[in-house]
């Protein structure tokens, strides 16, 4: 078999094709998910009164010039979603409660901070609709592997964290 022309992905019946990894640790995940995401409600919370507190701070010692970073409280979510999904543990407090992690499905790799902060930002756009979050948890509901939708636009994967 010859190899596939540049701009070309390999054919699946190539010899050297891996499919997908499994996913059975992600299976019947979204309760642990839920109860997380209940979780991580307190603890963005703390992370936003401790953002607040640095940012009046600054304003003080900076004659009231820091009180701009007002404007970043409001993202305080995707910061704390993107500071600890991105990081070496690949999971927000509640999910380490819960004993998940975040991954990339096919290499088990890890997930960098800009696609945990996308991540989180499709998550809480598709829970301020009804029908985006409606659609994204039928996709959890429906699929075998407990992905939901915003899981699949990015590919990644929350699984059980042993």
């Amino acid at each position: 078999m010859q190899s596939p022309r540049p701009g070309y992905a390999p054919r699946y019946d190539a010899p050297g094709y891996l499919p997908p990894m499994p996913l059975p640790a992600a299976r019947g995940s979204l309760g642990a998910r839920f109860c997380a995401y209940l979780l991580d409600i307190v603890f963005i919370f703390g992370f936003s009164m401790l953002l607040w507190l640095a940012i009046a701070v600054i304003g003080l010692v900076t004659f009231g010039l820091g009180w701009t970073l007002f404007a970043v409280l409001p993202a305080s979510g995707i910061i704390y979603s993107a500071i600890t999904v991105g990081g070496s543990r690949q999971s927000t407090l509640g999910m380490r409660m819960m004993g998940l992690r975040v991954v990339a499905p096919e290499s088990g790799r890890t997930v960098d901070m800009l696609t945990a902060a996308v991540h989180a930002l499709l998550f809480y756009v598709a829970i301020t609709t009804f029908l985006l979050w409606f659609v994204d948890m039928m996709f959890g509901l429906v699929r075998s592997d407990r992905r939901l939708g915003h899981d699949l636009l990015l590919g990644l994967a929350v699984v059980r964290a042993g």
